[in-house]
């Protein structure tokens, strides 16, 4: 073949990175939600002259706990804000990022390590500040109630996702939605800077080495399990402050960062600097294969979806005649 016939490198279509990244992140939250219920609680759990000599309850214990008072349906609490957001979510982080990249890659349209983190960076505040701060906040006062599912008597303030973002909008106004926003892009900014720099990287070198150009979705599972472990040990204490103060109710005049400070000091005299990194063991359990099934089934959509006619590309229909 010639070079005037060698096919060009496809342009994808924004939309397919909205599709491909909405169904990944349907699919993640689906297998992981229960795993992020118990790291909220754990990062809620505070101590009390009650239970000052109490060991705080561990993942296993948390989790069965949870199971044993409000039945194993309570793991899925807040599941409902995820599902709603989730999807504008993933479609929003993984279209921002290829945007960023593409703004930032050089003459060739390739991308350094830098450009990469730059763009990961970009695409978690992007995401924050567009989806995840209001689901999160919702997330966390349904997380937060204590109640047995199995008993109709056992009401609780908030019954599902809708009711309690009205019930925040009423009692607390809009803003509350955007309580711990800085907090929340920090904590999205560095996750999916280390986490799109070490996936695409890692996946550049293995399409090298084994000179493929799709890798087989067990090793893309792999390097998603690998560079998703690595964004919650970098952030851990972001994540638990952004929690305690997501979890406050009422209106207040207190500035972001006074609260911030406020939540920090307390807990940090109370508890300890440990308590910084109550709930990393779920939160990496919870992140890390979340990252895992996002990247195998984004990959797997993007591939289906890119064929496809309106959605797809001329480019990439004629190599798929080919």
């Amino acid at each position: 073949m010639t070079d005037a016939a060698a096919p060009k490198k496809p342009q994808k279509n924004t939309a397919v990175d909205l599709l491909a990244g909405g169904t990944a992140g349907l699919f993640e939250a689906l297998c992981c939600h229960p795993l992020d219920t118990i790291k909220v609680r754990m990062q809620l759990y505070r101590r009390t002259s009650a239970n000052a000599g109490v060991k705080p309850p561990g993942f296993v214990k948390t989790g069965l706990g949870i199971a044993a008072k409000e039945t194993p349906m309570a793991l899925y609490k807040g599941l409902g804000a995820v599902v709603i957001g989730i999807v504008p979510k993933m479609g929003i982080r993984f279209s921002s990022y290829e945007f960023y990249k593409r703004q930032l890659a050089d003459k060739e349209g390739k991308n350094s390590t830098l450009t990469t983190f730059i763009s990961g960076v970009g695409a978690g505040v992007t995401e924050a500040c567009l989806v995840v701060n209001p689901m999160e906040v919702v997330k966390i006062r349904l997380q937060a109630q204590h109640h047995s599912m199995s008993d109709p008597l056992d009401i609780p303030k908030y019954r599902n996702a809708l009711h309690a973002g009205y019930l925040i909008v009423r009692e607390e106004g809009f803003k509350t939605l955007y309580r711990g926003v800085t907090l929340t892009a920090a904590r999205q900014a560095t996750n999916q800077g280390v986490n799109f720099t070490v996936y695409s990287k890692i996946k550049e070198r293995l399409q090298e080495y084994q000179q493929l150009e799709v890798l087989p979705s067990w090793q893309t599972s792999l390097v998603g399990l690998l560079s998703g472990a690595l964004g919650p040990l970098s952030n851990a204490p972001l994540d638990t402050i952004k929690t305690r103060m997501q979890r406050e109710t009422g209106v207040t005049n207190e500035s972001g960062v006074a609260r911030i400070l406020r939540i920090s000091k307390r807990l940090i005299q109370e508890e300890g600097m440990r308590a910084l990194y109550k709930g990393i063991t779920p939160r990496i359990m919870r992140v890390a294969p979340g990252q895992a099934v996002t990247f195998t089934v984004y990959e797997l959509m993007k591939d289906v979806l890119v064929k496809l006619p309106i959605i797809g590309n001329e480019d990439s229909q004629e190599l798929v005649i080919e």
